[in-house]
């Protein structure tokens, strides 16, 4: 990820209605699963540890991150358990979690398969992994690019390196709707501009007014509340997929 905007992250995280409406519709998809009492849980490119503190009530949390400077605000969050490393090559053993979340991460990785599979050989036979991703490849813009994206998604696509993996896909679904024509316009229309040099970018992440935070949040939880219901959205900026690794035969 491109520095300046690893840092707007790890500014923003907190109170941008991007972070805070993903990690209610996150959470709104936890509640519906069966997860044991005392859950062993992972946060897979975990950033600033924000979404570890609210995974804590689920049971006993750990993180992986890349970005050390990432990892040492994450450990300062009331002494999270926290590893520096790739997904591709995790820390820890098989079978050891319950609940795996992976936020907006596996489109940083070279080879989403490969890191699927990873995060399978850690999961408990049954267990449950949540992951979100940046949807539509037409959509691809400067973002994607100081991003370090492979690639944005669409459905099928999701669901086929999550089978090719060893996950059985139980519900997918769209969300942040509500920006998709707007996002969409803008984005079309920069194709007519002179692509963006990297010593001309700019941050897209900002807090902006906060009316407009109050607002968009606002919007957030509405889809919150409705996929929480087990509804879906048929179309927005992003993806949310629910996965279970198959009981041992």
């Amino acid at each position: 990820m491109d520095e300046r905007e690893l840092r707007a992250m790890l500014e923003l995280d907190e109170y941008h209605w991007w972070y805070r409406g993903r990690r209610w519709i996150l959470l709104a998809e936890l509640d519906r699963l069966p997860l044991p009492e005392r859950a062993r849980v992972l946060d897979a490119g975990c950033g600033s540890g924000r979404t570890l503190q609210e995974l804590r009530r689920f049971g006993e949390a750990s993180g992986i991150e890349l970005s050390p400077e990432a990892a040492e605000i994450a450990r300062g969050r009331d002494g999270l358990d926290i590893r520096i490393g790739r997904l591709e090559e995790l820390p820890w053993g098989a079978d050891a979690f319950d609940l795996i979340t992976c936020m907006d991460v596996i489109e940083h990785t070279p080879d989403d398969r490969v890191t699927l599979a990873e995060l399978r050989r850690v999961s408990v036979p049954g267990g449950w992994l949540v992951v979100t991703v940046p949807a539509y490849q037409a959509l691809w813009s400067a973002h994607d690019v100081a991003n370090h994206h492979y690639r944005r998604y669409v459905r099928p696509m999701l669901r086929s390196a999550a089978v090719a993996a060893g996950w059985e896909v139980q519900r997918m679904t769209s969300f942040n709707s509500l920006l998709l024509a707007p996002a969409a316009a803008v984005r079309l229309a920069q194709r007519w501009r002179q692509p963006v040099v990297d010593g001309d970018y700019r941050p897209q992440l900002r807090l902006g007014p906060m009316w407009v935070n109050n607002v968009l949040g606002q919007v957030m939880r509405w889809e919150a509340s409705w996929l929480g219901k087990g509804r879906t959205l048929p179309a927005g900026l992003s993806l949310l997929a629910v996965m279970r690794n198959p009981e041992a035969p």
